[in-house]
């Protein structure tokens, strides 16, 4: 089993390289700031659902921090 940082951090990461964000991103990125993993919930909704909805909503977010990250994630939602 693949074990993950915390997901609190991987948005800390995402706060510190996207200055500014797309305004659809960033309810989600303050839920993943309330994270540890992916069993965890925000609220009613379930953190896989929440980094779903970041990545639907990250495609302004470019660059080498921003491929990494968005792979992290991907990752910890078992896709590729």
């Amino acid at each position: 089993m693949t074990t993950h940082r915390p997901i609190h951090e991987i948005a800390k990461d995402i706060k510190q390289h996207w200055k500014s964000p797309y305004f659809g991103a960033v309810p989600y990125i303050h839920a993943m700031g309330e994270l540890e993993t992916v069993s965890d919930k925000y609220g009613l909704d379930p953190a896989h659902e929440i980094l779903t909805y970041f990545l639907c909503n990250a495609g302004s977010f470019r660059g080498e921090h921003a491929r990494t990250i968005k792979a992290e994630i991907k990752s910890i939602l078992g896709r590729k």
